[in-house]
């Protein structure tokens, strides 16, 4: 079956009709065709009627293989005038993505953890304002208690004064 002897378009009238007849489907052997030994008849079925049914599954297979020419010749064309429109296929990916991202951002579970995450950060947010207005204050009353004598600071906390003053003696 030479495509070349075929009509592919699908609007003409002899669509997937073989214009060469020289090679008609009676001359061609098929494979548990009627009179074949191997293949008996399914019960019920007559000669003439197995005939027939190898006939249409022909024509069937023909317009088949029709159509997956149409088909490529579509996407090719398709394919051309994408690529005259300027569309990529790197240039779809990142529409797909950005209406994606969209999507996702207009959902419900979006909008409930982003309300959730924001008062969450809010709240650590003021949590370490009030450590660092506490820090700042503590430091302060130690600058004025006399921070610069060095018993004020083991006071306060003697493992960094004990690190601090075994740091400032001569080591021999």
């Amino acid at each position: 079956m030479d495509p070349a002897s075929q009509d592919i378009n699908l609007n003409s009238p002899n669509k997937g009709i073989i214009v060469n007849r020289s090679d008609s489907l009676s001359d061609m052997p098929v494979d548990g065709a009627v009179g074949n030994s191997a293949h008996p008849l399914p019960p019920g079925l007559t000669e003439e009627e197995a005939e027939e049914l190898c006939t249409e599954l022909a024509k069937v297979e023909e317009e088949i293989n029709t159509l997956r020419q149409v088909l490529s010749a579509k996407e090719r064309h398709a394919s051309d005038l994408k690529r005259k429109l300027g569309l990529s296929p790197l240039n779809e990916i990142k529409q797909n993505l950005t209406k994606s991202w969209q999507d996702v951002q207009t959902s419900n579970a979006y909008k409930k953890t982003q309300e959730t995450l924001s008062q969450a950060g809010q709240k650590t947010s003021a949590a370490l304002n009030t450590m660092s207005t506490a820090i700042s204050k503590r430091l302060g009353d130690m600058r004025v208690d006399g921070c610069g004598q060095e018993g004020s600071l083991v006071a306060f906390c003697p493992d960094v004064s004990s690190a601090l003053v075994s740091s400032k003696s001569p080591s021999r």
